[in-house]
């Protein structure tokens, strides 16, 4: 039978390097001052959806929202074993929050039609984990959040082992679904090196455009616009021939509201993005033997911390 499983990926700013360049003057994180990482947690929700399909058939596609850059974590997850890659990129969408992003990648789903649809718990630049269930509200499907463990599908109904905090609950519902994935769920494969030879070059349509003048032959610079444009087209072409070409929307092609998109659609805005550093204050050591333990319990007790 087979599930058609969507996964939605974010490529992400390595909130460990954060620095003072990290937000623009408008409260939009400055991305291009951070180094980027697939989000961790979508690593975990790639892996659910592709043990589905290696478990009950089916397909795995990835889609993520963002500049042209962002088609890096689509050629991993290329790697990691997924069967289709989609960006959706547009200026249109720049700066959206949790809300228009829900919104945009619902139409995305809509246009792929899934049965399954498996998102990380969270991103770490946002740390929200707002998207899966705002996703989940736009397309009408049943929601499942905190997955650990997925128990296995029977006649299009779903079983999973789900965190709840203090412990677990085992819960079942039909398809279509969607399910936000923890790191404690499962262990991402590595990329395998036979799919990283096959699809390390692979590009969208706007990564040709953007490395037009190294990737295609011949004097560049003396071509006229309209050269550019057909031998852009001619490139993407060859690359479609070689299942190498990434597939690429927009909001016109996704058939998106564009109020709803971008900062019109985006209630929320950052006020201030802030690098928490702890560290240490005074301290003493003991010796690891009775008389430093004696002297350590002395101590507690005399400052009245035990005792």
């Amino acid at each position: 039978m087979g599930y058609n499983c969507v996964v939605c990926v974010k490529q992400v700013p390595d909130t460990k390097k954060i620095t003072g360049e990290a937000m623009k003057e408008d409260g939009t994180v400055n991305r291009a001052a951070l180094p980027a990482v697939f989000n961790p947690e979508d690593l975990n929700a790639l892996e659910a959806a592709m043990a589905v399909r290696d478990q009950y058939g089916g397909t795995v596609t990835v889609v993520t929202m963002g500049l042209p850059a962002a088609c890096a974590v689509l050629r991993e997850s290329l790697f990691r074993g997924a069967d289709r890659a989609v960006l959706i990129t547009d200026r249109r969408a720049a700066a959206s929050d949790t809300l228009a992003t829900s919104y945009i990648l619902s139409c995305a789903v809509k246009k792929l039609g899934a049965d399954l649809v498996f998102c990380g718990r969270q991103a770490i630049d946002g740390d929200t984990a707002q998207v899966g269930p705002q996703l989940a509200e736009k397309l009408g499907y049943h929601l499942v959040t905190y997955m650990e463990e997925f128990l296995g599908c029977r006649e299009r109904t779903i079983r999973l082992k789900r965190n709840v905090g203090n412990g677990w609950e085992v819960v079942s519902c039909p398809m279509p679904a969607l399910v936000t994935v923890m790191e404690s769920a499962n262990t991402p494969r590595p990329q395998a090196a036979k799919r990283l030879m096959k699809y390390k070059k692979a590009l969208s349509k706007a990564e040709v455009q953007a490395k037009a003048e190294h990737i295609l032959e011949g004097d560049f610079e003396n071509y006229t616009a309209e050269l550019k444009a057909a031998e852009v087209e001619k490139h993407c072409a060859k690359l479609a021939g070689r299942g190498l070409l990434v597939e690429q929307w927009n909001l016109d092609e996704l058939g998106a509201d564009l109020a709803w998109c971008g900062m019109s659609g985006s209630p929320t805005k950052v006020h201030r993005i802030q690098s928490v550093v702890l560290t240490g204050g005074e301290y003493k050591e003991f010796p690891p033997n009775d008389e430093g333990i004696a002297r350590l319990i002395g101590e507690l007790i005399e400052e009245h911390t035990i005792g």
